[in-house]
């Protein structure tokens, strides 16, 4: 079964998107500069200053939709697309109900009840969640002039087939925020699809012909398993300008 289908996992991300920092970090000590990062993976690496009115963006691997609610504030337009169904069903529940009700771990079998809320930005009409794959996507989505794909690179078996697919996504001038961790793991890439060598010198070489690496951060990340236990991450930001 895909994790990404399980309560767990969906839970997980619920509180990673939209937890406040005190229900996922409970103490006065920690990495709090690596909370809510499905806003700061938009606002750190987007230009706002290139972006032309009536633009429309794509969240790929948008997860349960906390950052297509930051790329609706600077677009006319957002598709968010993960290719979890339990992830979209409850970016959807969000979006049209205003909520979402989910558990947090704290301890063995303790619990909390915690809910979701859709953010009080830009109207929800924006916004269009659908299940769909990466690798795969569908012909007749067009082009944006901002396309968002947060630490989805290294869970993708083929990630080739989305990088060949960026240069008619991404319009000239637009930009391409891309995330990831480089935590490349054979239950999600077989290894012969990894990079060589390091995952920037590797982008580098794919996206050169039709991007421009124009910034490049390190953007660090907390998801909470349990009240004890945290996964810490840097994530590798970039922005790129398409050619």
């Amino acid at each position: 079964m895909n994790i990404y289908e399980t309560k767990r996992l969906l839970d997980e991300y619920l509180l990673f998107h939209y937890g406040a920092d005190d229900e996922v970090l409970p103490w006065t000590f920690g990495p709090k500069d690596a909370l809510k990062f499905a806003q700061r993976s938009v606002n750190e690496l987007l230009d706002p200053a290139i972006i032309p009115q009536q633009a429309r963006a794509l969240d790929l691997g948008c997860a349960v939709g906390r950052s297509s609610y930051e790329l609706a504030q600077h677009c006319r337009e957002v598709i968010g697309i993960d290719y979890s169904h339990a992830f979209i069903q409850a970016a959807e529940t969000i979006q049209q109900e205003g909520a979402f009700n989910y558990s947090r771990i704290d301890e063995a079998a303790e619990t909390t009840r915690l809910q979701a809320s859709r953010p009080a930005l830009r109207a929800r009409a924006h916004i269009q969640f659908e299940q769909g794959d990466a690798m795969n996507l569908r012909e007749d989505l067009g082009s944006f002039e901002v396309v968002h794909a947060a630490n989805l690179l290294c869970r993708l078996s083929e990630p080739q087939r989305l990088l060949d697919r960026l240069a008619s996504l991404v319009k000239t001038n637009g930009q391409l925020l891309l995330t990831t961790p480089c935590t490349w793991l054979e239950e999600y890439t077989p290894s012969k699809n990894w990079p060589g060598g390091s995952t920037l010198e590797w982008l580098q070489e794919k996206l050169a012909r039709h991007f421009t690496l124009a910034q490049r951060v390190d953007l660090p990340f907390l998801i909470r398993e349990h009240a004890r236990k945290f996964q810490w991450s840097v994530a590798l930001g970039m922005r790129w300008v398409r050619r």
